[in-house]
């Protein structure tokens, strides 16, 4: 059986733990530090409670430790691993190539999509140098995909929902440059989600103020089949900044899309055990998105991005037919409620928002009245009644179990077996008497070892084997439950599984002669690492570096020559070659470079 594995993001120990009991068969979460969110760290005791939860239902916990390091931190880092590996987490996820060169336990190591793992080359050789796992970029194509299985033996890993970074991951310098803060420590500034102008040679301005670089969130929601069936292991959610009603409702809206997926498919299986049962129906377009792209999965498709708006706009549910003085109507198919935050982009295509104070039928009555336009296309991007249908719903994932309660002799023994086949038992060596009502008896009986409460198992059957029926105190039965439940729980744990051989360190020939500073060469380490490989020119990491002018800060696979309909590959009528264009903001003007053979763009920080 192959195991497929739905991998969801954790903030916190509270939305690790939410993950996990609303379908994730993995989460990764932050380390202290050295993650590529610098902001949400985790203890290492709330990772070791999260690994201790995920392990009952053999889900696993992989640790986020994927910034480039400094020579000053190599230490910590390393002694850091250590503590991780000691609270058993499963795999740790790294872009710095120093990593490779410590003294590492035996850790699973996956190579962050933070290493840039776009083209073949590049991930056969992180292949050979040790890692158990491959975080491929999000813009490869389903063919792309295929083309890396059908040439590579490591476990592959791709998102399949949540925001989308319109760099290449891992290439990315703009934030950097210009505030002093590196996404490839952790510490983005977002620099794709602010106002540009484009602007050409002439200085004529082709757009003002736009999101030129923002892009739609990511949903493969109706790709899942093709996606496994191209032979990636594990379908991996962003959102590590996220909230809790976020994870509950991707989550298990991905998990139910997987179960379609393998029930069509008997060669798969889900990579952990249980089942979840939830209250709700998800539904992704009603929590936080800036609307949807399926990217590059298909190929290159128009509008991946939106200029109008950096913000999440919710799902569309229709649209104002007439604007009165204290309230507008609305023609939609989806019912409105007080404290419903709708948004809308007006005649300037300004993104604008109200919140619904009242509802009658289809006259709504909102907290202003400035701002409604006739015609505006109504957006709910805060739906009130279902973020209380999420905050209210505490769903727990159930692991069914198989209760038998024999007479053996004279002892009188508990035996409980799980689905996946896992037992534990305890007996009764007291002496009881015979019940008088063997019916009412042998039923209480049944009703206190089948009492699972808010534990994390279900009851499959119950069996009674006896050959004569005693009367036991319901207090003894319940001590004999509980402490049989604590004895398999602890065995699942302990049988989770989790490779204990040490990654095979190699220094693979390197595909290239030198590595500039989009290698992210940090430390010494780092240096070591591809020195090892055969590579002597090496340039120090950007942020090792002053003078930025002239530097690629950004390659893309988003083209605003396509975007603008400037393409030549598509449009025939465009005789000359297309001039050069420019991105503008209020302190630094920015040159674009096209590569159409790759079908790339490039950003470039010219000189002030």
């Amino acid at each position: 059986m192959r195991k497929i594995e739905l991998l969801a993001p954790a903030k916190n120990l509270e939305t690790g733990i939410a993950a996990i009991n609303y379908g994730a068969d993995a989460v990764y979460i932050g380390a202290p530090k050295f993650g590529a969110r610098a902001a949400v760290g985790n203890t290492l005791e709330d990772i070791g409670e999260l690994i201790k939860f995920a392990h009952q239902y053999w889900a696993k916990v992989f640790i986020t430790m994927n910034t480039i390091l400094y020579d000053n931190e190599l230490k910590e880092a390393e002694a850091l691993i250590h503590d991780l590996y000691k609270l058993g987490a499963d795999a740790l996820i790294v872009q710095d190539m120093g990593i490779l060169e410590m003294d590492l336990p035996p850790i699973e190591l996956h190579a962050s999509t933070q290493t840039h793992n776009f083209d073949l080359e590049r991930i056969q050789f992180l292949e050979k140098a040790g890692f158990k796992r491959i975080i491929l970029a999000r813009e490869l194509s389903l063919e792309q995909i295929k083309e890396i299985r059908a040439n590579t033996n490591v476990d592959l890993e791709y998102f399949v929902n949540g925001a989308l970074c319109v760099c290449l991951s891992g290439q990315c310098y703009f934030s950097h440059a210009i505030t002093g803060r590196s996404a490839n420590r952790g510490e983005c500034s977002q620099a794709c989600r602010m106002k540009y102008n484009l602007e050409d040679a002439e200085g004529n301005i082709l757009a003002k103020d736009k999101h030129l670089l923002s892009l739609k969130d990511l949903n493969l929601s109706n790709e899942i089949s093709d996606i496994v069936n191209a032979g990636i292991c594990s379908l991996k959610i962003e959102g590590r900044l996220k909230d809790i009603s976020y994870i509950k409702n991707i989550t298990s809206h991905y998990s139910q899309k997987l179960d379609q997926t393998i029930k069509q498919n008997k060669a798969l299986e889900r990579a952990s055990s249980g089942r979840i049962h939830v209250n709700f129906k998800a539904d992704p377009e009603r929590t936080f998105n800036r609307g949807f792209t399926s990217y590059f999965f298909k190929g290159r498709v128009p509008e991946i991005a939106n200029f109008f708006s950096p913000k999440a706009l919710g799902k569309e549910i229709g649209k104002v037919i007439a604007v009165r003085k204290d309230h507008f109507l609305v023609k939609s198919n989806l019912p409105l409620h007080n404290g419903d935050g709708l948004c809308f982009f007006n005649k300037s295509k300004l993104l604008k928002g109200i919140q619904v104070n009242g509802v009658k039928g289809d006259k709504i009555y909102p907290n202003d009245m400035s701002m409604i336009c006739d015609g505006a296309t109504l957006y709910r991007n805060n739906d009130h009644e279902f973020a209380k249908e999420l905050k209210q719903d505490k769903s727990i994932r159930k692991i069914s179990i198989d209760i038998l309660f024999e007479q053996l002799g004279k002892q009188l023994f508990l035996h409980i077996t799980d689905e996946n086949g896992i037992s534990a038992s305890n007996s009764i060596n007291e002496s009881f008497e015979l019940a008088k009502n063997e019916d009412m008896a042998k039923s209480n009986i049944e009703k206190q070892l089948s009492k699972l409460g808010d534990s994390i198992y279900e009851l499959g059957s119950i069996q009674l084997n006896l050959q004569e029926t005693p009367f036991i105190q319901a207090k003894l039965l319940n001590e004999l439950r509980r402490k049989t439940l604590e004895e398999l729980s602890q065995a699942r744990i302990d049988l989770a599984e989790k490779e204990v051989t040490r990654p095979l360190i190699s220094h693979p020939k390197y595909y290239a002669d030198k590595i500039t500073y989009m290698g992210n060469v940090s430390n010494c380490k780092a240096e070591d690492f591809y020195k090892k490989c055969g590579v002597n020119d090496i340039e120090k990491a950007f942020e090792l570096q002053k003078n930025f002018d002239g530097k690629t800060l950004m390659v893309t696979k988003h083209c605003l020559r396509y975007e603008f309909g400037k393409c030549p590959k598509l449009v025939k009528s465009i005789d000359e070659k297309p001039g050069p264009l420019y991105l503008v903001d209020n302190n630094r003007k920015y040159s674009l470079e096209f590569n159409c053979q790759r079908c790339e763009m490039k950003v470039i920080l010219m000189p002030k």
